[in-house]
């Protein structure tokens, strides 16, 4: 088949280029340039260069095409103002979840016109084809698995995807990365959110959001404790830079509409540990709900699942259930539902 594949200068997607050569496709490789728009380069040197570099030489070495395909602008106004607007609500963003759906399998398959019969990435993800119903299956590495990232798909979009490494832990990609010497073979896994490259998150949110001085409060004793820059620099359980004596404290509570962040001495939020939540916002991959409403669901990515149950009501919201209690479930992150190894799709937390 003729195959777009998704590359980023890192060791997955550049062994799926190798491991879909190997399967006979006819592959031309895009880097999509997302970093900030070129009005907020001065919050540092960009990092696609050296990404870049990374592609061109794997990309060289198999004698694949390379283009770099700029979708800053798409970025910017489909995750990036997303992201802004959820932290000033005082809810935990996940830019990763847009960037998949909106850009990488959205607008970048528009971009390139329907040239190409599949489009393909380096996530730890499969792509399950039962007579023309397609779903998402779980990868063989737990860790790495990277279907929570990806429940926000439609079924349209998963029938045109190939994920080559989604059979493959990361020892075995790092293996195949050995076999054909890739350039970037020993070239670690990328952190954080892609679109700041090396700027740190913080200095980011004081760019867009300004500083905005308000009060720390003891919430034992309603005594002000301090000054904070601003209620969005701060996460639910935090415990360091607070800059106060007396300590530890922890933050246990923000009140984001009078700028106000409580603190104690004790660490309130694994006394809140809690089994159930309310959800909204449901993407259901298959474009319909479940019916088994016992379910897998996991509230952040990694290996960690949790039994559950699932009930939605009238107005399409739900309710979860988990098996074992759980802290730091905040309001904006995403729950996804799994049956057994298939990932479901995902809903946003409220409360």
């Amino acid at each position: 088949m003729k195959v777009a594949l998704l590359i980023s200068g890192g060791v997955d997607s550049s062994v799926a280029l190798r491991l879909l050569l190997e399967q006979g496709h006819d592959v031309t490789a895009y880097y999509l340039k997302i970093w900030l728009q070129d009005d907020f380069s001065f919050l540092g040197d960009c990092p696609w260069e050296e990404d870049v570099e990374f592609a061109s030489k794997v990309c060289e070495q198999a004698g694949v095409e390379l283009i770099s395909l700029p979708m800053q602008n798409e970025y910017w106004d489909s995750v990036v103002c997303y992201t802004i607007s959820e932290i000033k609500e005082g809810r935990t963003p996940n830019p990763d979840m847009f960037c998949n759906r909106l850009i990488k399998f959205g607008e970048f398959g528009k971009k390139i016109g329907g040239k190409y019969d599949k489009i393909a990435s380096g996530h730890y993800a499969r792509v399950i084809d039962n007579n023309g119903v397609f779903s998402l299956g779980v990868s063989p590495d737990p860790v790495k698995d990277q279907t929570y990232f990806l429940a926000y798909l439609t079924q349209a979009q998963l029938s045109t995807l190939l994920f080559p490494i989604g059979e493959f832990d990361k020892k075995q990609i790092r293996d195949i990365a050995d076999k054909y010497d890739l350039a970037n073979k020993k070239r670690k896994d990328s952190q954080g959110i892609c679109f700041l490259g090396r700027i740190s998150f913080r200095d980011f949110i004081r760019q867009h959001l300004g500083e905005l001085k308000g009060d720390i409060v003891n919430i034992d004793n309603g005594k002000k404790m301090g000054e904070h820059n601003g209620y969005y620099f701060y996460t639910i359980g935090q415990r360091s830079g607070l800059g106060l004596h007396g300590g530890p404290w922890y933050v246990v509570q923000k009140d984001f509409q009078n700028n106000i962040i409580y603190i104690s001495n004790k660490d309130l939020i694994s006394e809140k540990e809690r089994t159930t939540f309310e959800v909204t916002k449901f993407n259901w991959i298959s474009g319909t709900p479940p019916a088994n409403e016992k379910l897998r669901v996991k509230i952040r990515h990694g290996a960690r699942f949790y039994g559950c149950r699932l009930e939605i009501n009238d107005a399409n919201n739900g309710t979860v259930t988990i098996d074992h209690p759980e802290k730091g479930i905040a309001p904006g992150q995403f729950a996804v539902f799994y049956d057994g190894d298939v990932c479901l799709g995902g809903s946003v937390i409220l409360n």
